[in-house]
C-alpha cells in the first residue's frame, strides 16, 4: 500500500489572513517503510512577506525565497507525485487548510479530508497525557532529530514517516519480517542453494536393494514379536 508523508512550512499561521506555503515536503513509503523516493520544494509566496515569528522557526527569509518558483508552478508536479494515495500528515487540518487555499486560488480541486491521516489525532489517542508534538514523538519513540534545529517540510515528513510506524505499533512487525527474510536468504547460502537447479522427477523408479533372503528373515522375526507388537498391527493394517 502506497502513502505519502508530508509537511508545509509556511508564511504565518492565519490561512485566512492570507498567509502562503513557502516549503512542501513529502516522502513516499509502501508497506509502511520509506521507499527513498520524495518531494521537495520551496516555493515563492508570491508577495506575502514571511513573519518574523515564522522565520523564526523554519529559518527561511523572504530573500531565499525571492527566485523560487510560485505555487502554481510547482503544483501539477505535486499532485502528481500524491497522486491518490493516503496523505499522512501531523495536525492535518493546518496543512490541508493552506492547501487547499491555494488550489482554490488556482481554480483546482481541494484536497479531500478523507484521503488524510492525522499523526496529532493518532498520537492523542495513543498517548492522551501528552505532549505530542514532533520533537516529543521523537524523544518517545527514539527516533533521531539531532538535525532538526529549525523546522523543515523535509525532514520532518522523514521524522513522521518512522514515527507513523511507532504509533501503529508495526515496527516490531516490519522488523521481523526483515529479520526473517535475511535469515531464509542466509539459509539457502549456507545450504547452497540454487533456486535455477529444481528437483527433478525420476524417468524410472530405483531397483530394490532389499533381497528375497532378507525379506524373509525380516517377516520370520516379526512372528517372533508378541500379538501386540506395532509391526504386526502395522502390518495387519496395510495388508
Amino acid at each position: 500500500m502506497r502513502e505519502v508523508v508530508m509537511d508545509t512550512e509556511t508564511t504565518g499561521l492565519d490561512v485566512k489572513d492570507g498567509d502562503r506555503i513557502i516549503e512542501l515536503g513529502c516522502v513516499e513509503i509502501i508497506n509502511r517503510i520509506p521507499t527513498g523516493t520524495e518531494y521537495h520544494t520551496f516555493i515563492n509566496p508570491d508577495g506575502r512577506n514571511v513573519h518574523p515569528d515564522a522565520e523564526a522557526i523554519h529559518g527561511i527569509s523572504n530573500s531565499f525565497l525571492a527566485d523560487k518558483p510560485l505555487f502554481k508552478d510547482v503544483v501539477a508536479s505535486f499532485l502528481d507525485f500524491i497522486d491518490d494515495s493516503p496523505l499522512v500528515i501531523h495536525n492535518a487540518s493546518f496543512d490541508v487548510s493552506f492547501l487547499n487555499a491555494e488550489l482554490f486560488r488556482l481554480k483546482m480541486s481541494p484536497i479531500n479530508t478523507e484521503r488524510v491521516i492525522d499523526t496529532l489525532m493518532l498520537s492523542r489517542r495513543k498517548h492522551p497525557a501528552g505532549p505530542n508534538n514532533l520533537d516529543a514523538l521523537c524523544r518517545r519513540y527514539n527516533v533521531n532529530n539531532s538535525k532538526r534545529d529549525k523546522h523543515g517540510a523535509i525532514l520532518d515528513s522523514q521524522l513522521l514517516a518512522d514515527i507513523y510506524v511507532e504509533l501503529l505499533g508495526e515496527r516490531q512487525a516490519v522488523l521481523g519480517l526483515s529479520v526473517k527474510n535475511e535469515n531464509s536468504q542466509k539459509l539457502e547460502m549456507f545450504n547452497g542453494f540454487d533456486e535455477s537447479k529444481k528437483l527433478k522427477t525420476r524417468t524410472s523408479p530405483l531397483v530394490k536393494r532389499l533381497s528375497k533372503e532378507d525379506a524373509k528373515r525380516h517377516a520370520d522375526f516379526i512372528e517372533t514379536l508378541g500379538v501386540k507388537s506395532l509391526w504386526k498391527m502395522r502390518l495387519k493394517n496395510h495388508s
